[in-house]
């Protein structure tokens, strides 16, 4: 509780220095590239296995996701594959309905009792050793781009592209757990309380269309049609076009179809 308390309270740091525009831009820079990783590597990747990719991009997927600070890779996919399996049950991590929104939103990831990787839940990706290591060293990948920050543009991109920019991103990240189970719109009468919300996917990159995630848990595209805005899944497949990932798993048309709500 201290150290996220103490990385907010540095945000007002900002106050001290001189403003600049381009430094606002910096922090929203690395708030959508970290929330790209974080999407692509920690959610669809380690957690859903909803596209491959080689091992050194697997690593890449790890490191640039830990850059947000929310723990290790492994940690991470192992919970929210709990999260999938209880969803919206008394045994949810964090379920908005269950627990309350400030629960779902801060408690469940700040509360010592949730610290530990639960190997069963990730053993297809616990096998490999430099995916443990980040697991254990979690710290290192958010402190190597803190220092890089402070080392080129010294406290200013320190505070707007590092402090700020993680406050922003914790909290973008975290709508998903305490809101999509609460505002917008269900096509699919999933057994959860998932929604689907345009401005959490704007916020997220295509994270805000939960109940079709919901729905169909495997698929690397979250926005099912084409008037769902899906900035992941849009990189994901130029991604593919250069062969850097592949075996991107979509929707299939009977699974669009399925359960969806009459207009």
């Amino acid at each position: 509780m201290l150290p996220f308390a103490a990385v907010h309270a540095v945000c007002f740091a900002a106050f001290l220095l001189d403003f600049r525009w381009s430094w606002v831009a910096l922090a929203l820079a690395l708030y959508y590239v970290r929330m790209f990783f974080v999407t692509a590597g920690y959610h669809r990747y380690f957690s859903h296995r909803s596209f491959k990719t080689s091992r050194f991009c697997q690593f890449l997927l790890a490191f640039g996701a830990m850059t947000s600070a929310q723990k290790g890779v492994l940690w991470w996919a192992a919970h929210h594959r709990n999260h999938h399996r209880l969803s919206d049950t008394e045994e949810d991590l964090h379920s908005p309905t269950q627990q309350g929104f400030w629960w779902s939103h801060l408690g469940w990831i700040l509360t010592s009792r949730n610290n530990a990787t639960e190997v069963t839940m990730i053993r297809d990706y616990y096998k490999y050793p430099e995916l443990r290591w980040l697991n254990r060293h979690y710290l290192v990948p958010p402190a190597c781009l803190a220092v890089t920050l402070f080392l080129m543009g010294g406290w200013s991109w320190l505070v707007w592209g590092f402090f700020i920019s993680t406050v922003m991103l914790w909290h973008g990240s975290f709508a998903i757990n305490s809101l999509a189970h609460v505002f917008g719109r269900r096509r699919y009468a999933t057994k959860d309380t998932s929604r689907n919300s345009l401005i959490l996917s704007l916020i997220t990159l295509g994270e805000g269309w939960h109940n079709n995630h919901h729905h169909y848990m495997a698929s690397v595209r979250q926005g099912f049609f084409w008037w769902e805005l899906d900035v992941t899944f849009y990189i994901l497949r130029a991604l593919s076009w250069l062969g850097i990932v592949w075996d991107l798993r979509m929707p299939p048309r009977g699974v669009l179809d399925a359960g969806r709500a009459p207009a």
